[in-house]
């Protein structure tokens, strides 16, 4: 499958420069590019992409907002975070917003390419440098919560809120199912159904679910 993506970036050098490097690889295409966070959200009205890579600090509309607007929309697509910045506050805003993910620019191009479609086929990926402490710290801070309202917990299995654990240790559907004795597709199944039950978009926020019921104690 091609992922179709949409840049979101004031400096049209970054816009060109990740157009021209997706270029090489067939399975990415750039349907559009936004120089604002206005006309990203519009694009996503447009083209309906896969997934906008997205940077935060843009003229009028930032990229927070522009990546709240279109999580709360209709559409499927996911918002990638790129960004030169990676304060505490951009990563907490992002993840309030309902991105997907939060990469840096200094990061190899390579890892960049990977980010995108990591989280273009449903998954979640945060820089290596933006650690889980940071969503440990984020989920408490009263003033951070979730950019969604995780149902109660009602229906979940034994099984179930072992997956929700081990997924909020960071873990991967590979290595939950090597700590498990599971195979990895009954692992997937089960993050799948997590999905549903707690209204969940990724794996960001069953991490965050996962601290919130205190089933995995945030690193001091």
């Amino acid at each position: 499958m091609t992922v179709r993506v949409v840049l979101a970036d004031d400096q049209p050098l970054v816009r060109s420069g990740l157009r021209v490097i997706m270029a090489d690889h067939p399975d990415l295409e750039v349907v559009g590019e936004a120089a604002t966070g206005v006309e990203a959200v519009q694009l996503v009205r447009d083209v309906c992409p896969d997934i906008v890579v997205m940077d935060i600090r843009m003229p009028g509309m930032d990229g927070i907002e522009a990546t709240r607007l279109i999580t709360a929309g209709p559409a499927t697509t996911r918002v990638l975070v790129l960004t030169t910045f990676d304060e505490d506050d951009h990563v907490y805003g992002a993840l309030r917003a309902g991105a997907s993910g939060f990469v840096v620019k200094d990061m190899a191009l390579d890892d960049i390419l990977a980010a995108i479609r990591v989280v273009a086929a449903g998954d979640a990926l945060i820089a290596p440098g933006v650690t889980r402490r940071l969503i440990a710290d984020f989920v408490g801070r009263p003033a951070a919560a979730p950019a969604y309202s995780p149902r109660p917990v009602k229906g979940i299995t034994e099984r179930e809120r072992e997956v929700l654990t081990l997924v909020g240790r960071g873990r991967s559907n590979t290595e939950i199912a090597e700590d498990l004795f599971i195979t990895v597709a009954t692992a997937k199944s089960h993050v799948s159904r997590l999905f549903t039950k707690l209204g969940a978009r990724d794996r960001v926020q069953l991490v965050i679910t996962a601290y919130e019921m205190g089933l995995v104690t945030p690193p001091r």
